[in-house]
């Protein structure tokens, strides 16, 4: 039954004290389904599964997991638009997947929020592997049930354009302290830049700083992601203030002044 949670097979990998980590696979293949679910239940994880949009939502309402395996093309409710409703609602990594193996979909996926991308037929292992840098990327608290995001206390917060960026809750806010969803890509990328305003950093320093070995000079990540912080953060930005594009060279964060 879709949804279910499969019965984990081998824990031999992860330590028995370990918290598990739900990972909700969503696909309309029920093979693919299986597959994902046989193969990460015997790395130690926890997980669901979602055939199409609206069974995924109720997942989500009902135990939000710590990261999503989303199909791109889903039956009614295509995965561009599902991943676009989760960056909105929840703090939790989203694994594009598409058989198109298209640059526009990855594209297209990056710009709504995904956190990374791999095309089918895909490697097992390499997909393991981007999962756990996706992870990596929340450094979340794997002992505690993930959750919608909710506001946090006040605490260190950087001035990007007309937002803020709190350092401690790793939340960005507006001027009016209401909270603008981020990804944990975004934050990283806000969080190198507050850490050094006034300082041009090239794409290759970025993917340094990052640690980020996902991230390809190529296909324009750094630019994609950037230019939608662009949009959260800036008051006009076609005409950015806070992070500029250094021609030649790469990009510079300058702090308002006063």
């Amino acid at each position: 039954m879709a949804g279910d949670i499969p019965p984990a097979r081998s824990m031999n990998s992860v330590p028995a004290s370990a918290p598990a980590i739900t990972v909700l696979v969503v696909d309309d293949d029920p093979g693919v389904r299986d597959m994902l679910g046989d193969y990460l239940s015997d790395n130690g994880y926890r997980v669901l599964h979602a055939e199409n949009g609206p069974r995924a939502r109720t997942i989500l309402e009902e135990q939000a997991p710590h990261v999503v395996i989303l199909d791109v093309g889903l039956p009614g409710e295509d995965g561009l638009s599902l991943a676009r409703f989760i960056r909105e609602q929840y703090d939790i990594g989203i694994l594009m997947v598409s058989g198109a193996g298209d640059t526009v979909d990855r594209i297209v996926g990056l710009e709504v929020g995904a956190d990374d991308y791999v095309g089918k037929p895909f490697d097992l292992r390499e997909l393991r592997a981007r999962l756990k840098s996706v992870l990596r990327r929340y450094q979340r608290d794997t002992s505690a049930p993930p959750a919608a995001v909710s506001p946090p206390p006040a605490g260190r917060r950087i001035p990007f354009g007309a937002a803020f960026l709190d350092l401690d809750s790793h939340q960005l806010f507006d001027r009016d302290a209401r909270e603008i969803p981020i990804t944990g890509a975004e934050f990283e990328l806000l969080r190198i830049f507050a850490e050094r305003p006034n300082r041009p950093l090239s794409r290759d320093q970025i993917m340094t700083l990052t640690r980020n070995r996902d991230w390809d000079p190529f296909d324009r990540s750094i630019d994609i992601r950037i230019a939608r912080l662009r949009k959260k953060i800036e008051a006009d930005a076609d005409n950015p203030t806070s992070i500029k594009t250094m021609r030649g060279v790469g990009y510079m964060f300058v702090p308002p002044r006063g």
